[in-house]
């Protein structure tokens, strides 16, 4: 079959750069300063604390959500069903006709 060429030995085209120098470079060591005194304790992470009332909301809401979602997903199941229905009677009909039509 048809497979690609792959050259093995490009040739560059255009200009070519000269490889740059590097030239070493000092070290110097720095001496840490010192960590300042303790300070205040701040707490790392905030704490959500809920209500009765809040927490009533929330499994409302969460249930309001699933029986939407549910809703949704039955009706577009009836909606498929329904329309699978609709055209297996159509082509029964239409078979009929077919035969209807092929004995006379």
């Amino acid at each position: 079959m048809l497979r690609p060429k792959i050259p093995t030995m490009p040739t560059p085209t255009g200009l070519v750069s000269p490889l740059a120098v590097i030239e070493p470079t000092t070290v110097t060591q720095h001496h840490p300063t010192p960590a300042p005194g303790p300070a205040a304790q701040v707490p790392s992470r905030r704490t959500v604390r809920l209500t009765p009332g809040a927490v009533l909301a929330l499994v409302g809401g969460g249930t309001a959500v699933v029986l939407v979602v549910g809703a949704v997903l039955v009706s577009m199941l009836l909606a498929v069903a329904v329309t699978g229905a609709s055209v297996a009677v159509c082509a029964v009909v239409i078979r009929s006709l077919i035969t209807l039509q092929q004995r006379r």
